[in-house]
Order: C-alpha cells, then structure tokens, then sequence
C-alpha cells in the first residue's frame, strides 16, 4: 500500500520556459513513474512570450498525466498559483503541491512533500535553511534576501519557520479551500510568507529542498508591495486583531 492518496496534484506556473522544458519534463516523468497517482497541471498566461503554451500542449498530447491550464486573466504570479489551486480544488484532489518551473525546485523532492502530508500535517513547507536542504547556484544578493527576508518576518510576525520564501509547498485540500477564500494582498514573492504566516496554526512542517536557478531578480515593485504587506500583517498583530484564516 503506498503511504500517501493516489490522487494528488503539482501545480507549476510556467512562462518563457523553452529552453529548460525538455529537462523539466524528463525529471517530472521520472518522478511521476516512481510515485504513481500524481498529475501535472501547468498554468500559463500572458507573461509567456515564446513557445511555453505550445510545448505545455504537446505535453498534454503525449502523456495524460499533464494537463495544460491557459489563464490569459492573470495579472501576477499570485494569480496563476491560486488559479491553479482553484483547478486543483476544483478536481477534487486530496493533496496539492506547489512549485516553480524553470528547474529551480527538484521533482525528486516530491516524496518528501507526499510523505510529511501523509504523517498527518496539514502544510509541508520546502526548506532551504534545514539540515538537508540547501540553495545553490545564487547570487549572494539573492541569499541575503532570502534569509534577510525569513528573519525579519519570523520577528515581526511572531512565527517560526526557517525559511519564509520558498515556493516549493504542500497543502492538504481543505486548507487550501481556507486559503482561496481569503483576500490575499501579495502581488509577487512576498505571496510565500503571507501564506505561512497564515497558515500558521495549522499543523505544518519544513521539508528539506535544494533550490537552483533562482528566478530573476526580485523588481522594485514586488519588494515595496512586500514592505506594504508585511506592515499590514504587523500593524494588526500590535493591534491585537491578528489575521488569520
């Protein structure tokens, strides 16, 4: 008996990822071949200027396991997490795995993720900063935001997860039914901590992930909408009105 459900989902937003997609499907069929159970839901929009929907597509063709979702409303990387969560939810899939396409999150973490779901947590969280995880191939630039980022917000929000910008997570379906109800205000990379810091009394765990290739680099206007929301999660907490879900 395989310890984790047979229906289980991984959600990837992906754009402009034509050079990286071929490696990318080899290691997520390879991973898929071994679990059993798991499918692949693809989330492109707009931002993709190249081939990525056609590869998606293809990819959908040749293997059933994959599916490809076109979402030409979206208008940050926030919304193309939480319109794949909503195809998610909507499939009725029992477990949900978010992560990045691009390779920087390796699909043979994937069991890591099944597993910590299957010991009876809610949310298992990937993690840079915990014994057998690690980041590499960065910009030190890059390391001190990220760390910088996971102190400051364990500080200020009072919670206590080694790293607060991951974006490789799991969810069981009922949180994430919780979670789509709830007005998130990120627009960008700070989306990853307002969602642990609202899950935060749900019963949660870090997995340990090696993250490569990051992303490009963070822009001017993701990080003010980061400052702006992290000050509204404080300015309640000081208040006594803490958010929650």
């Amino acid at each position: 008996m395989r310890p984790y459900p047979d229906n289980w989902a991984v959600i990837i937003p992906v754009a402009n990822e034509s050079d990286d997609f071929a490696p990318l499907m080899a290691a997520l069929r390879g991973s898929l071949d071994q679990l059993e159970g798991g499918n692949v839901y693809f989330i492109v929009d707009k931002a993709s200027t190249d081939n990525t929907l056609e590869l998606c597509q293809q990819a959908e063709q040749e293997d059933k396991r994959f599916h490809t979702v076109w979402a030409p409303e979206n208008k940050n990387v926030v919304d193309a997490y939480l319109r794949g969560f909503r195809e998610a939810v909507d499939k009725g899939y029992e477990i949900i795995i978010e992560m990045d396409g691009g390779l920087s999150h390796d699909p043979r973490a994937l069991p890591g993720f099944l597993r910590a779901l299957h010991e009876g947590n809610d949310c298992a969280f990937g993690s840079r900063y915990i014994n057998g995880g690690s980041m590499v191939d960065s910009a030190w630039r890059r390391r001190l935001l990220s760390k910088g980022g996971s102190l400051l917000a364990n500080v200020l929000l009072g919670v206590r997860f080694h790293d607060m910008t991951s974006g490789y997570q799991a969810f069981r379906r009922e949180v994430l039914v919780r979670l789509l109800e709830y007005p998130l205000l990120s627009k960008a990379h700070f989306y990853q901590t307002e969602v642990r810091y609202l899950l935060r009394r749900e019963k949660a765990i870090e997995v340990p992930i090696h993250y490569r290739a990051p992303s490009p680099r963070v822009s001017s206007g993701a990080i003010k909408n980061s400052f702006a929301v992290l000050g509204h999660y404080v300015l309640l907490r000081l208040t006594g009105r803490p958010a929650k879900l």
